[in-house]
C-alpha cells in the first residue's frame, strides 16, 4: 500500500489554536491538527499570545512574534514535536 503526501502543495488557508490543539485549515480543503503539548513554547504562553500568530511564506508555516515560535505545515504533517532546548551544564 502506497499512502502518497502531497507536502510541496501543503499550504495554510487559516488555523485555530485552541486550549488543546493547533488546528491547519489547508488550502487543498484538509485540516490537520497537533497537540499544543508538542509546543512547550505553545504550552506555556498566555491564550492571548497563542491567538497573535500570523501565516508565513506562502502559507507554509505559522509565526508566533510573541513567544519566538515558528510552526510549518511540513512539521506538522511529519508529526515533528519540538524540542525542549537542554540547559546548560
Amino acid at each position: 500500500m502506497n499512502i502518497a503526501v502531497n507536502v510541496v502543495d501543503a499550504r495554510l488557508l487559516g488555523i485555530r489554536v485552541t486550549e488543546d490543539e493547533i488546528a491547519a485549515h489547508l488550502i487543498d480543503g484538509r485540516t490537520i491538527s497537533v497537540p499544543l503539548a508538542w509546543s512547550w513554547r505553545q504550552s506555556e504562553a498566555t491564550p492571548d499570545q497563542r491567538n497573535n500568530f500570523e501565516i508565513i511564506g506562502d502559507g507554509q508555516g505559522i509565526r508566533w512574534p510573541d513567544i519566538d515560535e515558528d510552526i510549518g505545515v511540513e512539521g506538522m504533517l511529519c508529526g515533528s514535536p519540538a524540542r525542549r532546548p537542554n540547559a546548560s551544564p
